[in-house]
């Protein structure tokens, strides 16, 4: 599969991987601030964004994207960082191709299981009628419904866009997800290591890295550091953008 990606910068190569229901964009504000020391390529994840389409939706599929997307781009060994769903993928391809990672960064995300929490974010979506939607204002007002946070919602209706027609389309591969929802809350799975240099970040408001699952963290990789971002829950890289930037660059440097 060929991946969309947007590409920024000079120096080291650093990837990028957004979390569900995002694209590459939601990271190129943080990808401005590193662009002057390394090169930057910020990646749709196969069913998100401007990338393709696809009834296979795992981890190990998404692994296997990014292993036929370093190959496309001549890169042997780049440094990896993953937001949530993207952390997810980052873990998988770095446990099996351990070679072709310098230094990994997690943002928000441990190894374990997650139970599927976005019922409400997928009911909302789905409850959006395409096929009669006049305005990106209508599409609101009916997400409102089920998601009371205006800045969620905005961030969803990025996916929102028009075909050639100009008709409403989403950009996600919503049936797709909406089917297999489940599979984004994968566990890390077999008894490989990655022994390189491992970051995870933490919002310090947020409770999907728990202090019980360093234990996890070790296992996996055992040259591990947790820091937490102050005042920051899951989308710590736009609530606190500053924070998240310099310690990139503390741990890259």
């Amino acid at each position: 599969m060929t991946l969309n990606y947007k590409k920024i910068g000079q120096g080291e190569p650093l990837i990028i991987l957004h979390g569900l229901f995002g694209s590459a964009d939601n990271w190129m504000s943080i990808a401005k601030e590193l662009e002057n020391d390394f090169t930057i390529y910020l990646v749709d994840q196969r069913n998100h964004g401007e990338s393709p389409k696809s009834d296979e939706w795992t981890y190990k599929a998404m692994a296997e994207d990014l292993a036929g997307f370093l190959t496309s781009q001549g890169l042997e060994a780049v440094n990896l960082m993953g937001h949530s769903m993207g952390g997810k993928t980052a873990m998988n391809f770095a446990l099996k191709y351990p070679g072709k990672v310098k230094k990994l960064i997690i943002a928000d995300i441990a190894p374990r299981y997650y139970d599927p929490h976005h019922q409400s974010i997928l009911e909302g979506l789905n409850a959006i009628d395409l096929e009669n939607l006049s305005s990106r204002k209508e599409a609101e007002d009916t997400l409102s419904k089920y998601i009371s946070e205006k800045g969620i919602r905005q961030f969803l209706l990025k996916n929102l866009g028009r075909n050639e027609e100009s008709k409403f389309t989403w950009k996600v591969n919503l049936p797709v997800i909406t089917e297999k929802i489940e599979n984004v809350g994968e566990a890390l799975q077999g008894n490989q290591t990655f022994e390189n240099p491992t970051l995870f970040m933490r919002g310090a408001n947020s409770d999907y890295i728990q202090d019980q699952d360093k234990a996890d963290l070790e296992k996996f990789f055992p040259d591990y550091k947790l820091i937490s971002i102050k005042n920051a829950g899951h989308w710590l890289h736009a609530e606190q953008p500053a924070a998240v930037v310099a310690t990139i660059k503390a741990f890259l440097k």
